[in-house]
């Protein structure tokens, strides 16, 4: 039998992304209902520093490391996300992460997100100052 379901993002793996910490259960099941599954295997280049950048991630599973001009500035792992800038502004990605394990992220593109946010007033505030609170 033909299995028509999609994968879709958990509100609990939304619920750990400070991002959205100010959003209520319907409001987690709307953005999670745009969110798509994507896995990488451990090597994968997940974002290419400077190469457009069309997607918000949230990582649900594995690690990656996060690396600038060559350097390695840090890592990402579960609850973690990357791309929020890219989601507003379209602007070409500021890092290179590289996948350390395979793992399993959700994403989500301007055009799913644009169309949300235009939509729901309550969410866009408070992602908007959950945003200013992250560039503090």
């Amino acid at each position: 039998m033909y299995n028509s379901a999609v994968a879709r993002a958990s509100t609990d793996v939304l619920k750990k992304v400070p991002l959205f910490s100010g959003l209520d259960d319907r409001e987690l099941q709307e953005i999670a209902a745009q969110m798509r599954e994507r896995r990488f295997a451990a090597g994968d280049t997940v974002t290419q520093e400077g190469a457009g950048g069309a997607g918000f991630f949230v990582v649900e599973q594995g690690e990656a490391d996060v690396s600038v001009a060559g350097d390695v500035r840090g890592s990402i792992g579960a609850g973690d996300y990357f791309g929020e800038i890219a989601l507003l502004t379209g602007s070409d990605r500021t890092a290179t992460i590289t996948a350390r394990t395979d793992m399993v992220c959700w994403g989500m593109t301007p055009w799913d997100f644009r169309p949300l946010v235009e939509s729901n007033s309550a969410i866009a505030w408070k992602l908007l100052t959950a945003m200013a609170d992250k560039l503090k």
